[in-house]
């Protein structure tokens, strides 16, 4: 194993490194002296749902009308299909409708409990309960 002669420019490079260390830490004890604190961020607010044109429903809104006209508990797909048929809303552009329907209709159900506009009444189906 051979060692190295340390040189005249390996000191300079020690040396250089040494007294930017030093002026870093200058330089950051500065800011820190002069740091105005900055008031903490006030928390976003969530965006605003946008605004339904009052002759547009939502799907949920829809089905429960389909629902309470019907009188009889129904599936999502015939949900969809009379929505469709009778104007009251379409797809837009979705490809699985009726099981956006359905995960709303069963939300809906679930967390409203009494006050829910729609129940589950067997496997897939559901009926209005007449509450608005």
């Amino acid at each position: 194993m051979t060692s190295r002669k340390k040189t005249p420019a390996d000191a300079a490079k020690k040396a250089t490194k040494a007294k930017s260390a030093k002026a870093a830490k200058a330089t950051q004890a500065a800011a820190d002296l002069v740091a105005v604190p900055t008031p903490p961020a006030a928390p976003e607010q969530p965006a605003p749902a946008p605004a339904q044109s009052p002759n547009k429903m939502s799907a949920l809104d829809a089905a429960t009308l389909v629902l309470a006209e019907a009188g009889q508990p129904m599936s999502c797909p015939e949900l969809i299909a009379v929505m469709a048929a009778k104007g009251y809303w379409s797809s837009p552009q979705g490809k699985t409708p009726a099981a956006t329907l359905y995960a709303a209709m069963t939300r809906e159900a679930t967390t409203k409990g009494g006050t829910s506009r729609v129940r589950k009444v067997g496997r897939g189906r559901f009926a209005g309960t007449g509450a608005a």
